[in-house]
């Protein structure tokens, strides 16, 4: 399974993509895989504030139902608003059109503390171990 390069990861199984001071973020393939088939998704509203590290949303699947943890501080400026009707595109397409919302980073700084995609990869095949 290969994980973007240009992508930031959190141990949580989230991504996010820097451009500038917008943060886009969703959960990676491998977090999708677990999931198996995803029947719902909840997001926050645009204008809600995110704080590294709590809960800003929720994906049920078949199988389970799992929190969102935020990669990182900043206000919602996006929502992927297709994903409330169509929550299988996470699993079809996690890195693209699977995405779930975009941020305004409240400090870019928070960026420095996430995954590179080795390291992310790394952390993935030590929890199969």
């Amino acid at each position: 399974m290969a994980y973007p390069e240009d992508l930031k990861y959190t141990k949580d199984h989230e991504w996010t993509r820097l451009n500038g001071s917008r943060a886009t973020i969703g959960i990676t393939e491998f977090a999708q895989e677990q999931l198996g088939d995803v029947v719902y998704v909840e997001l926050p509203k645009v204008g809600d504030s995110l704080r590294k590290g709590e809960a800003f949303g929720v994906v049920e699947s078949t199988k389970a139902v799992s929190e969102l943890f935020a990669p990182v501080s900043g206000k919602v400026i996006e929502v992927n608003g297709p994903l409330v009707d169509g929550p299988e595109t996470i699993n079809e397409d996690p890195y693209e059109e699977g995405w779930m919302i975009q941020v305004e980073l409240a400090d870019p700084k928070e960026i420095e503390g996430l995954l590179s995609a080795p390291d992310y990869a790394k952390l993935v095949e030590e929890s199969k171990e």
